[in-house]
Order: C-alpha cells, then structure tokens, then sequence
C-alpha cells in the first residue's frame, strides 16, 4: 500500500492601508469589483456577430467632464471599413444615455433603433467601403449595484489628500458606459483622440500627446489629446481634477529620451510625499527597454494620473493609479508591454496581460532591490497553494472576478512564469522569448497558445507538457526525498503527491535540490528526466550529507514533504553489485542502478513462467522502468545474460 500524507495549507490574509503597506493584489480587486458585469449579457450572439462586420480604425471623443460628477455629453466618433457587405451597423452604448442624433460621414442624421446597450443603425456598406459616424449622447454612466452597471466612469475624493476626481476604467466590459464602441479585443483601433472640456481649474489626462489646451469660454477650456498607436477599446482613458504636472524623462540605451508625464493632485502634501517613488519609473522603463525591447510607445510619452482607486490600472501611455509604491508602478508599466503593446486576444488569456506584468515585479525588485523578489515570490506561492485547485487559463471569461482573480491570475500566472525561466536555464534565451514576443505581436493581440509558439521557435525546446500541466492544468505537487550515501556518491529517489490528482496526475518538470554537508560545502542539483513527476539519481559529493533542501531557489509551485535517509538505498550505489534494484518489493516505478559495464544496453523483464513482459534499453547509470500495469508477482530482470529476482506487490 503506498503512504498518504496530510498536508494543512495556511494563507495569510492581509489587510492594508492605502498609503503604507498596499496588498500587491489591488489592481486584481479593483478590476473585478469595479466592473462586476458582463458585456455578452447584454449582447446576443447574433448582435456580437454583427459587430464584427466592420474593422474599427479610429475613435474620436469630445466630451464634456468635470471633477464633481460622472455627468458626460458631447460626441463619440467611430471610424471603421467594412470586412464583409454590411446592412447594419452596431455598436454600444449605456442604455441610459440619450442619443440625440447620429450622424454618418459627417452630414445628415440617420435613423437608429436601440435595444438595450445596442445601438443599431441601418446601412448599405460594401466590403473595403470606409466610414465613421458621430454620434451625439448625454447621460449619467451607472453607479454600480446592479450585475451590469458600475465602472465605466466614476467619481470620488481622495481619501488621503482631499482631491475629487473624475476617471474611467474599462476594462473589462464597461467601455460603453461613457462612450460609442465596439468591445471586441481582437479590433485595436489604429488611433485615438481625446478631447475634454472641462473647468478652468481642471486638467484632463488620457493617451497619447496633448495637443493643445484652448480656452473655449465661460469659465472652460479644453484638453486635446492624440495617439497615433493602436490601442484597444478597455484601454482608452480620461481623468479629470485640479492635478500638477509633474514630468521627467527615461533615457533608454540607444533611443531618444522618453517623457513621463505625471498629473498629481494638487495638494502642497502630495508631490513631496510621492516625488522619489514617481521618479524611480525612469529607472524601471529604461530596465524594461532592456530586457523587454524599447518602450513600445516611445513616440510618444508615459505616465500617469492619480485617482482615487486602490491600486492601479494600465491605461495606454498614462497608466491610472491611486499611489505610488515601488511593485505596483512596476507592475502597471509592465503592462505597456504585455497587455497594452500585446494585448490578450481572450480574457481566457488574460495572463497574456496580468501573469507577465506581475512578474515584472519580480524582475524590478532583483534589479533594483536584489532580495526582495524572493519573498515576494514566495509570498506568491503561498497564496496559490492556500487551495488546491484552479488553472491559470480561464474557462469562464463572462466571470470578472476569475478573470482577475489574484490566486490564479496574477499569483500562479507570474509563478509559471518564473518556471518557465527555469525550464529554459538560459536567462539570454528566456529575454529573448520575452523580445521576439514582443516584436512579433506589436500592435496586436495573441494567446497563451502564440506565446508557447514563439517559445519554442526562439528556444527549440517543447513547452507541450509545461502548459498542459501549469497553464491549462490545475494544482502543485509536493515533493519527498530518500537518500543514501556511500563514500562519496549519493543516491536520491524523488517522489510526488499532486493536489489536484483528478485533472494533473503528475507534474514532470525539472527539479533543483541543494545538498548541505555537515563541514559547510553546498552544491546544488538539477534533477532532469523524471517519469511522471518521480525519479532515482546518483551524485557524487565530498562531504557527508547534513541535509537536503528541495527547490531551494522557489523555482517551483509546490510544497516541502520529507526528506529522510534511507540506507536501504545504499545497494544501488554498492560498488561491488553490478545490478542494483529499489525497491523491492516494488509497485509501480522499478529503479535500476547499473555499473559502468552494463550501461547502454538491452534489459528483459520475464515473469515467472519466463515470458518476456517488457523489454527496453538502459541509458544511464540510474533507470527507471514504469511496471504498473503489471501483476503481482515475482519477476526476473536479465541484462547481459545477468539475472536479478524482484517481487511487484
């Protein structure tokens, strides 16, 4: 009978103050709670199919907004070219609003019909045929409460400096909250403009490059943004209050230097308060300019726009974020890379977006604060492992908070991550992933499955099994260690228990073990080629075991077993026997050590009757041979004419 083990899982739970010590998962929880509901509910198939007709080039907004109220009114411009002959044009826009005329290239007003957050207006279009429409609207976007409402825009005051503040936030489904759109993430319109007027003592920030700032009169002037990059709908941003510009400038190696522009509310206390961590975002996008390629957005800016939310939120070249703390200004740049530059082409995907800017966190604290990314990895396990199933794939994408859950997306999908590091073992390789990702899928959107591609081709390693097991599989595995020693070799066999057995029966990735002696020489082990998760392995070592630690640089998902001495081990390492068999009594892995002289040759398992159940050939001085599938018995092993008895139970 094999052995069970008991493990008792603990998670922490942490509860911080906005501006001290902040819960790394605030832009999980803001994203999730801020827009509790889904588009599709609101959509029928036959109208997301209808959406899908046209190519979305360019988004024009010229909104009205001001620092007390989510109020908007103005006009929403959609450009856009037919893909296929077209007889109705639809798009989305918060039921409550009022549409007041829409108008198609710029002159008269066509008929509409509405039917919830459906806009439909009839046409003639032929496919490659190119047009826009404006349309003029007025409202008050949701408050949130109901399973479909709040989000899109908000207003609020800062509880820490006083400052109300008007801001967006979109993703994932609430874009048609506050303006005309198609929330299709495969469609990035080519370019977007922003236009705000708002009072005289507002500033308003959103993508791209201010234009201008005209003063229209009675009291208003307006903000005139522009970005000539694609950018997808969720990414679109505006944030209105009495802000400071604050801006420095990143000077990566080999390109112009990089404005950072940061709208900071504008209290006497705030800048000061923040100025030191604001300016450390240089040194991180320059790092990331590195590692990742050039900021993607480069001709234009970056920066930010502080709002009164609990962490974060990856707008397109002025990320929108409630403070400033080393990891989460690392985690929303990040972004502009993996989200905004490659964007999931599935919210199934999200950790296109989410798993690789929460491990550029990791990467800024080992470059930045060397040390600090160990705990903060392992602080990351521990809140995956705090319960035993969930992958990082998501099956149901019309559920937010399992988009953005912190456990599975951002946790696991930066933990992956960093085992995908290790599986490589080439850090220049492993970059250079991260590039060729990049370069191949700028401007556009790609899947978990197009990163595994681009793996691959860049490494000419299989990553199958890696995603079968951490990305669409579900659990971790906890791993035992036996060990002898004799004069100076060891001998270690590994074995596994899996959380989830039901979805992920094992999980075969590399290994490291550190070996401890007890005069204070260490030297640490890669242990490659295990059989469903287990494996025997021979090491030479100069000094007498004191202990062995698994993982030891936190490589891996998983949790600690036993590691106990075992000397019945010592037979497979005895120099005196030329076939060593453990165990035995076996019951589903047989290892087999060999002697120098019977390596690289041809073994025979017979039963007992002498007829040949299996047969292979031995690659190595340690072998391991899978005999589940066979009876109970007793069996006799033959290599070169050599015979050794052992009983399967």
């Amino acid at each position: 009978m094999k052995k069970q083990y008991f493990l008792l899982l603990l998670s922490a739970f942490f509860i911080s103050n906005y501006s001290t010590a902040q819960d790394r998962h605030a832009c999980s929880r803001l994203k999730s709670h801020q827009t509790n509901h889904n588009r599709s509910a609101r959509l029928s198939d036959e109208y997301i199919l209808t959406t899908r007709l046209y190519d979305v080039t360019y988004y024009v907004l010229d909104i009205n907004l001001e620092r007390t109220s989510t109020d908007i009114s103005g006009t929403g411009s959609i450009y856009a070219t037919a893909i296929a002959d077209m007889e109705t044009f639809l798009f989305e826009l918060w039921d409550d609003f009022t549409i007041s005329e829409i108008r198609l290239n710029g002159t008269d007003p066509v008929a509409f019909s509405r039917d919830e957050s459906a806009v439909i207006v009839p046409v003639t279009f032929t496919e490659g045929e190119s047009f826009y429409f404006e349309i003029d609207y007025e409202g008050t976007p949701p408050t949130g409460g109901g399973p479909f409402g709040g989000g899109g825009m908000s207003n609020d005051s800062s509880p820490s400096w006083g400052n109300q503040v008007t801001w967006s936030l979109s993703e994932p489904f609430a874009a048609y909250e506050w303006f005309p759109v198609k929330q299709l993430l495969t469609d990035k319109a080519d370019s977007v403009r922003v236009m705000v007027t708002t009072d005289i003592e507002n500033m308003a920030g959103s993508n791209g490059l201010l234009q201008s700032v005209e003063e229209v009169g009675g009291g208003k002037h307006r903000f005139d943004w522009k970005s000539n990059y694609p950018i997808d709908y969720y990414l679109i941003s505006v944030s209105v209050a009495e802000y400071i510009e604050y801006t420095i400038y990143a000077e990566p190696d080999g390109a112009e230097p990089i404005m950072i522009q940061n709208f900071i509310y504008d209290n006497p206390g705030c800048l000061p308060y923040f100025e030191s961590d604001i300016d450390e975002t240089a040194d991180y996008l320059e790092y990331y300019s590195e590692v990742y390629g050039l900021y993607p957005f480069h001709e234009e800016k970056y920066g930010h726009c502080m709002a009164p939310i609990g962490g974060g939120m990856e707008h397109q070249t002025m990320t929108t974020q409630g403070y400033f703390v080393n990891w989460l200004t690392a985690h929303e740049l990040g972004h502009q890379w993996f989200g905004d530059n490659v964007t999931c082409a599935s919210w199934a995907d999200i950790w296109i977006n989410e798993g690789f800017a929460s491990y550029s966190e990791e990467l800024m604290m080992a470059e930045f604060y060397p040390g600090d990314e160990v705990g903060h990895m392992a602080d990351r396990h521990d809140n995956i492992m705090s319960s035993s199933g969930g992958s990082v794939y998501v099956d149901d994408t019309l559920n937010v908070s399992r988009i953005f859950s912190g456990r599975l997306t951002y946790d696991k999908g930066a933990a992956i991550v960093h085992t995908f590091r290790f599986l490589i073992n080439d850090d220049e390789v492993f970059f250079g992933v991260l590039r060729a990702f990049q370069e191949e899928f700028i401007d556009g959107t790609a899947t978990g499955e197009d990163f595994k591609n681009v793996a691959e081709a860049e490494s000419g390693m299989d990553f199958s099994t890696f995603f079968d097991e951490w990305y669409y599989g579900e659990g971790y595995p906890t791993y035992s260690l036996e060990y002898a020693m004799v004069e100076d070799e060891i001998v270690v066999v590994l074995n596994q228990l899996v959380s989830m057995p039901g979805v992920t029966e094992y999980f075969s990735n590399d290994l490291e073990i550190e070996v401890e002696g007890v005069e204070g020489y260490t030297e640490t082990f890669r242990l490659s080629d295990l059989i469903e998760g287990e494996g025997t392995f021979v090491f030479t070592f100069p000094e007498e075991v004191d202990d062995i630690n698994i993982d030891p640089n936190n490589w891996i998902i998983n949790q600690d077993g036993f590691v106990v001495e075992n000397m019945e081990l010592a037979s497979l390492i005895e120099q005196d026997v030329e076939i060593g068999i453990y165990p035995n009594p076996a019951s589903d892995i047989l290892n087999i050590r060999l002697n120098e002289s019977l390596q690289n040759t041809n073994y025979t398992i017979l039963n007992d009757a002498g007829q040949i159940v299996l047969e292979g050939q031995f690659n190595s001085s340690v072998n391991s041979i899978d005999i589940f599938e066979l009876a109970a018995g007793v069996y006799h092993l033959s290599v070169l004419n050599q015979d050794r008895p052992f009983i399967i139970e």
